[in-house]
């Protein structure tokens, strides 16, 4: 692979892969890391991949990035400081949320990571359960519960906003 090929390749993959590793992380300066090392460790593999598997393999390798960056010290450390200085930023987020895409898109982001995962890749990334199921290697219907449980869970957070534009029933 040639430095044409790899910058064809971030151009055509970086906004799909930094939203999937922003809703493991929830940061976007972690997930703009995490994709750029996705991208290198790709560089640096110097094996052919097959053209129409690439775009699984820089998936695959984001989440597995991305899941190794949330079991790390790091991260772990970053949790329990949050957790024990009370720094939760709802009351600044409050004042910056305000109109319904922001609210529906933190609902997503407070789900379980095996919900939000589901939701993210259904909903947001457009792939179909099949697709999903084979990149996560999960049984379908088991896919299948997870999204229910799912949209259970966002009506649930959702229920009590106003909604101006959006409808109750796209939940």
């Amino acid at each position: 692979m040639n430095e044409q090929q790899l910058d064809l390749l971030m151009k055509q993959h970086s906004a799909q892969l930094l939203r999937i590793a922003y809703y493991y992380t929830k940061n976007l300066h972690t997930a703009e890391d995490i994709v750029q090392d996705v991208f290198i460790k790709f560089y640096h593999l110097r094996q052919p991949i097959d053209p129409t598997i690439t775009e699984r393999y820089l998936i695959k390798m984001t989440v597995n990035k991305a899941k190794d960056y949330l079991k790390s010290w790091h991260y772990q450390r970053l949790v329990f400081q949050e957790k024990w200085l009370s720094l939760k930023t709802s009351q600044q987020d409050a004042l910056i949320v305000r109109d319904e895409e922001q609210l529906i898109s933190d609902a997503v982001l407070n789900l379980p990571m095996k919900e939000r995962e589901i939701v993210a890749y259904y909903y947001l990334e457009g792939l179909t359960l099949k697709a999903i199921s084979e990149l996560l290697q999960i049984n379908e219907n088991t896919l299948k519960s997870r999204l229910v449980k799912a949209r259970k869970l966002l009506r649930v957070q959702l229920q009590e906003v106003e909604w101006e534009v959006l409808k109750d029933d796209t939940l």
